[in-house]
């Protein structure tokens, strides 16, 4: 695909964004667009950079850590994959924020890293809340135990929680996730006395009913930059 195409088709996600804000009552820039740029070169992404978008996510790091090298220092790098605990070093302190934190011996060793890095890394906690063994996330029911050790890292900022709800023809019903992985988020809030500001929710094929239900961030490359070349 052509950058001026790549560049047309964010603008227009940008303005689709806009009126979904406003069908929900809310102000167009609580939520921010993660141009999701894995399997797309840098090229491209510096482009749709110099076009004004500041945040890309990845979900390999190799790949990632390469385009790092080639690309302004300037932009913001999200990592959005499953991660490894072997792949921590070297993604702590260099990802803006870590959206898939879904285990505690993940959160540990992000910690550790953070630590010896003399860092403090953002992070969300991704929950899997419909159970699918395919994908990952915490489940609900021991959320309380990661959000404890969460709330009390010294070297890790919990900013909230993402989600990748089961996938659906319709977006309306995948609504009733969103709605749920808000309420959770306001739980937390009260109960660990903390602002996680963050809700990770929607994709190109949803994103318009995750920020009708309060998204903040939301995930969308394939609607921007065309089909993965995954050759």
């Amino acid at each position: 695909m052509q950058q001026a195409d790549i560049i047309e088709r964010w603008r227009e996600v940008l303005r689709q964004m806009a009126l979904a804000a406003h069908r929900a009552g809310r102000e167009p820039d609580c939520v921010r667009l993660l141009a999701v740029s894995k399997l797309h070169g840098a090229q491209d992404i510096l482009a749709l950079f110099q076009a004004g978008q500041p945040m890309f996510g990845e979900n390999y790091v190799q790949e990632a850590l390469g385009k790092m090298a080639l690309l302004p220092a300037e932009v913001s790098w999200h990592f959005i994959g499953h991660l490894q605990t072997n792949k921590v070093k070297s993604v702590v302190g260099r990802f803006a924020l870590v959206h898939g934190v879904d285990s505690l011996k993940l959160a540990r060793s992000l910690q550790g890293q953070a630590a010896a890095q003399g860092v403090v890394q953002d992070v969300l906690v991704q929950v899997n809340l419909a159970g699918e063994t395919q994908k990952s996330g915490i489940l609900e029911a021991k959320l309380p135990v990661l959000a404890e050790f969460l709330a009390a890292s010294p070297s890790l900022r919990w900013q909230g929680l993402m989600l990748m709800p089961p996938f659906f023809d319709d977006p309306d019903r995948a609504r009733p996730y969103f709605a749920r992985l808000r309420e959770l988020a306001e739980t937390l809030r009260a109960s660990f006395g903390l602002p996680l500001p963050e809700l990770s929710m929607g994709m190109t094929g949803d994103f318009e009913a995750a920020i009708e239900e309060g998204a903040t961030l939301v995930r969308i490359g394939t609607r921007i930059f065309g089909e993965r070349d995954s050759n």
